[in-house]
Parts: C-alpha cells; sequence; structure tokens
C-alpha cells in the first residue's frame, strides 16, 4: 500500500505504536501514555477511565490495576476491552479493540517492584472503586500498612495486570478541513495476518 508512508510506515502495528508514543514522549508533558480504558458492566453499560498503558509487547497492550477494582471485575467477566490514545499536541490517536487476559506472574512483580515506595503501599492500602470515608481514613490505612510490610512490600495478589491483545487497531491522525487520516489493522482469522485499510474521515 504505496500511500501508507510517513508517520503510517510499517508492516508491524506495535512497532508504529511504539513509535508514536516515543514521539509523544518528547511533546506530552503529562502523561503520554495514558489511555481511555472501555468496558463493560454485566447489564452491557459502558465504563470508560483513564489508566497508564505500562508495555508494548510484541503482540499486546500491557496496564496495571487493583483485581477488586470495578475495570477489573468488568475485565475478567467480559473478557473484552477497547482503549484509545489521543496526543493533543501531535494531533495524533490509536484506537485498540481486543482480548483481555491477566498478567500476575513474574512481569507483574518486576513491574510493582519498579514503582516508588509509596506508589506500592499505597496499592496495599487502597480499596480501589469501594466507598471510602474520608481522606483522612486513606492516610491512616498508608500508615497502618507501611508500618506493617515497612520499605520493601511484596506485590498484593489483588494487584497486578492486563494484557489486551487485539483484534482491530486504528492510527487516526488530523488532517486539514477535518480530512483526517485513518488506517484500519484487523487481525485477519482466515489468514492469521493483519488485514489494513483506508478508512473515510
Amino acid at each position: 500500500m504505496s500511500e501508507r508512508s510517513g508517520i503510517f510506515a510499517g508492516t508491524n502495528p506495535f512497532e508504529i505504536a511504539r513509535r508514536w508514543l516515543a514521539e509523544a514522549e518528547e511533546v506530552e508533558p503529562n502523561d503520554p501514555n495514558a489511555i481511555a480504558l472501555a468496558t463493560v458492566d454485566d447489564t452491557g453499560l459502558p465504563n470508560v477511565r483513564m489508566v497508564l498503558l505500562k508495555d508494548i509487547e510484541s503482540d499486546a497492550f500491557v496496564f496495571y490495576t487493583n483485581y477488586h477494582s470495578a475495570k477489573a471485575e468488568e475485565l475478567d467477566s467480559a473478557g473484552k476491552a477497547a482503549f484509545v490514545m489521543h496526543w493533543k499536541s501531535l494531533r495524533r490517536q490509536i484506537r485498540v479493540r481486543g482480548t483481555i487476559t491477566r498478567e500476575d506472574g513474574p512481569q507483574a512483580d518486576e513491574y510493582y517492584a519498579s514503582r516508588s515506595l509509596k506508589s506500592r503501599l499505597g496499592a496495599w492500602a487502597s480499596h480501589q472503586s469501594q466507598p471510602l470515608e474520608s481522606r483522612t481514613a486513606l492516610m491512616a490505612e498508608v500508615a497502618k500498612v507501611t508500618a506493617k510490610l515497612g520499605p520493601n512490600p511484596p506485590r498484593p495478589e489483588f494487584w497486578g495486570g492486563y494484557r489486551l491483545r487485539p483484534s482491530e487497531i486504528e492510527f487516526w491522525a488530523d488532517g486539514a478541513f477535518r480530512l483526517h487520516d485513518r488506517f484500519q489493522w484487523k487481525w485477519g482469522s482466515e489468514h492469521a495476518e493483519w488485514q489494513i485499510q483506508r478508512l473515510n474521515p
């Protein structure tokens, strides 16, 4: 596809995504790896929230959260999710849809250990998505787990990662007069390869 050049060039969508993210890291003032993660509850009602993407692997996107949170319950129940990364400074976005599996092994341990001590203790202290009496109560819980676990807390069993393996990825770039450039990559089950097509803006 000769017209797919410049920022859209490449035969591997994960490499393109990594390249775009690296460019965003140079210009975005805050959290260039932020994604708006969409899930659905048991009734089919959508939910969306911002989370931080922590890895782009050879075939998946990885993020971390509390397994007792609303998002985790919805991820586990549906087994599917979608997200969008949007960079205002670059006027680009990436949309992804696919299937979800947990990452709760050595890779999750390694990422947890790389976080700041306060973030690691915060993961223990927060009952994510549950009602909270006050911020004072939260800070009291942080103090409690700090005293109990010390300077090297292990990863909580209720905290870990999720891996989203996409069946569809779309790369979007702003165009003059709202004539945007959009390329959709779909994983073709019949041929086990990516099918790429340009979309109307």
